[in-house]
């Protein structure tokens, strides 16, 4: 019963995602949404990590099967892509150095974050 109640915490979330992002006057991801409402839940206590932490467990655990479409799209689409392989590289490259970086800021100001509130308690 405990994995049903947290199927129904992410799939709420993921539902509440997809309604304010149909409703903002620009196109915005879904699954970004969810993620900052998840994310504002966390930190205002609304939500506890043990709330979801079985099925969140779960999910990261098998989550290659998430990239089984992208890549059957980039196979599907292969011969577009050899005709501009070079930026494609670039872009691949470039986004790859990005997401590195902000993850490890993102990661060092959590960590920070985290530091100050045990040295508060």
């Amino acid at each position: 019963m405990k994995i049903l109640y947290q199927i129904a915490i992410i799939f709420t979330l993921c539902l509440l995602g997809e309604a304010i992002s149909a409703i903002l006057p620009f196109p915005f991801p879904s699954s970004i949404t969810a993620m900052i409402l998840l994310a504002a839940a966390l930190f205002s206590g609304i939500l506890k990590i043990d709330h979801i932490k079985e099925k969140s467990d779960f999910l990261l655990s098998n989550m290659a099967f998430f990239f089984i479409p992208a890549g059957v799209k980039v196979i599907e689409h292969l011969s577009i892509i050899r005709s501009i392989w070079w930026q494609f590289l670039i872009i691949v490259s470039v986004s790859t150095v990005v997401v590195f970086l902000v993850t490890a800021w993102v990661v060092s100001f959590f960590l920070k974050i985290e530091a100050r509130r045990n040295r508060n308690a």
